[in-house]
């Protein structure tokens, strides 16, 4: 995905987390056939039976010519499911692969004409997307050449093993074909294996101190706020690609949380319980870095919570404890923010809390199917057909294995989280609190920096814009990157194809921002470390033991938490 032109829709067709929090509770079957939309969608068409008649007429002589042979039809050059060159040789594959583009682009354009309100046409458009790409022939065992190629290749041993290994997804959630094998990668061995010790641990939470990597550091350290879902090593993925690795490379004190895995007897851990984490680890990192204030760096959930904990230690007098505040793929104004907003009902939103209340939690694995199915084309058909109609096993990604390492939410946690989405309710000043105190971002002054991906389909980039705007500091910047939700995060430098778009926040829309930004070539987390070297302080010699004056090395990172199942 380039950044050369804005991308931008009423809708913004992206899923921001804490709404999605709604709809993983439901059944797959009742996200794919919404009830309501659809006869929405039927009475709409019913009253235009001559554009129906155009469109139906203009597909039968497509199909026709396409019988014929003389159809110039061909996918589009970013779809990369009819790159085998049978599809193009072979007559009766060819004409298929048009028909089916033929069909699709039809149901697309009905879909349009229907001119469903925002709420009803983001339900249609997903079921609608799930169901196009569902049919695709390169789905298809019969049909697809991938497939035969497969099983001469093998004797006939890839359809054994297709078949095995779809009775093993299909036997437990979430239920769609496995991205990555379960021992792909191990955790403190290949992936989250920078140096470091546990030197705090609580109920909750436990705080890794990384060991420096260069003789000076900067005074004001580097605290990191992971995601309640999934665990905290997004940040440090693998040496050469991690973020935390880069930041100590460039002289940064970094500190990160571990949250720990909640199970059913923690169902009452709400907003305060992590607000009230987070601060104690932000007192820990002051005390062993001998400094008044920290810097905040927190991705996705985990931002909204350090938002929401910035804003409290501002009503208390203490708001100069957060030297600067980085959220990253962090919405905190719902607008209009896609489909999961429109799944969204009171009704619903009620379902969801009763849902996680019996059971203690809301278990990740059910968001993760959720997830699959918001991208269907690259999380879920494309491993159909490597895994089930080839017989063969997932490629090693390290990335894909930490978003199958889910964890659960707690129940309180969760209800938290979904009244905050429903009521959209960071955007009014008082509306939540934290720890007994009303929250006003408005009053964070401290200076922020948002990261969002141009690509995101779950916290869509124009939604992060308005959330960096909600601030009140006088010195706010706002970066746009290349790709999606992770790999905007996963983005080491060095990548010839990488780029950002970065720019002062001001009252501008999100249009107005994007051409009046700069572009630069590679990752931003070059711009993120000069840009936190300016405000860290003096340099200093580096510590030569991690933890401090009664924070004493607990354990070698990444710390027990992070095994936790």
């Amino acid at each position: 995905m380039t950044l050369t032109t804005p991308i931008t829709s009423p809708d913004e067709h992206a899923a921001p987390l804490d709404l999605l929090l709604t709809n993983s509770t439901r059944g797959i079957a009742g996200r794919m056939l919404p009830r309501g939309p659809l006869t929405r969608l039927g009475v709409s068409l019913a009253k235009q039976p001559r554009t129906l008649a155009g469109r139906g007429s203009l597909l039968a002589r497509e199909l026709g010519a396409i019988a014929a042979g003389k159809s110039g039809r061909v996918p589009a050059k970013s779809d990369k499911r009819f790159a085998d060159p049978a599809w193009h040789a072979n007559p009766l594959l060819k004409r298929t692969m048009q028909a089916y583009l033929a069909a699709a682009d039809t149901a697309d354009a009905v879909f349009t004409d229907a001119d469903l309100d925002w709420r009803d046409s983001e339900k249609v458009r997903f079921a609608l997307d799930n169901l196009i790409e569902g049919l695709a022939p390169t789905n298809n065992p019969l049909l697809s050449p991938l497939g035969w190629k497969a099983l001469i290749d093998t004797g006939g041993l890839s359809a054994i093993r297709g078949v095995k290994a779809f009775a093993r997804d299909m036997a437990s959630h979430p239920r769609v074909p496995a991205m990555v094998d379960p021992d792909a990668f191990a955790v403190g061995e290949t992936v989250a294996t920078t140096k470091g010790a546990v030197v705090l641990q609580t109920r909750a939470f436990e705080l890794i101190h990384y060991a420096p990597q260069t003789p000076a550091v900067h005074a004001v350290p580097l605290l990191v706020v992971p995601p309640v879902i999934n665990k905290y090593y997004i940040v440090d993925i693998a040496p050469g690609r991690s973020m935390i690795e880069h930041f100590l490379q460039q002289g940064q004190q970094v500190f990160t949380i571990s949250w720990r895995n909640p199970q059913a007897r923690h169902r009452d851990w709400g907003f305060d319980t992590y607000g009230a984490a987070i601060i104690e680890a932000l007192d820990a990192v002051q005390t062993i870095a001998g400094t008044d204030s920290a810097h905040l760096l927190a991705t996705c959930s985990g931002g909204i919570l350090a938002a929401m904990v910035a804003a409290h230690l501002a009503d208390i007098g203490e708001g100069e404890r957060i030297a600067s505040l980085a959220l990253a793929v962090t919405v905190l104004d719902q607008t209009n923010a896609g489909f999961a907003a429109a799944a969204m009902s009171d009704r619903a939103a009620q379902a969801a809390i009763r849902t996680s209340a019996a059971k203690g939690y809301l278990d990740g694995r059910t968001l993760a199917e959720l997830f699959a199915w918001l991208r269907p084309t690259d999380l879920v058909w494309r491993y159909w057909v490597n895994n089930y109609v080839q017989g063969r096993s997932p490629a090693a990604f390290d990335v894909l294995f930490w978003n199958s390492d889910t964890t659960r939410m707690a129940a309180a946690l969760h209800k938290d989280m979904v009244l905050l989405g429903t009521g959209n309710k960071l955007t009014t000043p008082g509306a939540v609190t934290m720890l007994g105190t009303p929250v006003d971002l408005s009053t964070v002054t401290a200076d922020s920096y948002i990261v969002s991906g141009i690509a995101d389909h779950i916290s869509p980039w124009q939604a992060c814009y308005r959330s960096a705007q909600m601030f009140g500091g006088k010195d706010n910047r706002f970066v746009l990157s290349t790709n999606g939700h992770i790999a905007a995060l996963v983005n080491p430098p060095g990548n010839p194809r990488a780029s950002f778009r970065a720019g002062r926040v001001d009252e501008s829309s999100a249009d107005e921002w994007f051409e009046s930004s700069e572009k630069t070539s590679d990752s931003w987390w070059s711009d993120y470390t000069g840009w936190l070297a300016d405000r860290s302080g003096p340099q200093i010699e580096a510590p030569h033991t991690l933890g401090g004056r009664d924070l004493p090395p607990l354990a070698p990172a990444p710390g027990t938490y992070v095994h936790h199942n």
